[in-house]
């Protein structure tokens, strides 16, 4: 793995952006679903540890950008922002999707709960594409 050519700058906006999709995707638009699906209240989402979910996501989240980063520049030319939309779009829906689909048939989660956690990462790879390539 040749590191030289990463843009950090670029790995640390597309980990932040992580944040904020997460926030948006899991907060107004299916947070109250997300917490239904799952069996949480307000009252027991107070209780985590929340110091340690966000270092921890946001250690796991710089882990998915930089390997991304990686992926892009692996080949002879540079990528297209529109190649890294659609590298992103791919790996999110063909391969994270796919395999929590999986992991839900076999832990017998419903159809939208992993509808909501799987898509998460279908539009956040997307975008992730877009800012690594646009970078």
């Amino acid at each position: 793995m040749d590191f030289s050519s990463i843009n950090w700058l670029a790995v640390l906006v597309a980990t932040v952006s992580a944040f904020v999709v997460g926030g948006l995707w899991y907060g107004p638009i299916f947070g109250k679903a997300w917490m239904s699906e799952m069996g949480f209240t307000e009252d027991s989402l107070k209780e985590a540890n929340m110091a340690k979910i966000y270092g921890l996501a946001f250690v796991l989240e710089f882990i998915i950008a930089l390997q991304f980063a990686l992926f892009l520049g692996h080949g002879d030319s540079d990528p297209s922002i529109g190649q890294g939309a659609a590298y992103g779009f791919h790996i999110g829906l063909f391969f994270i999707a796919a395999a929590m689909g999986v992991n839900a048939l076999f832990s017998r989660a419903t159809l939208r709960l992993w509808f909501i956690n799987a898509f998460y990462f279908v539009v956040l790879l997307t975008l992730m594409g877009v800012i690594l390539t646009a970078m």
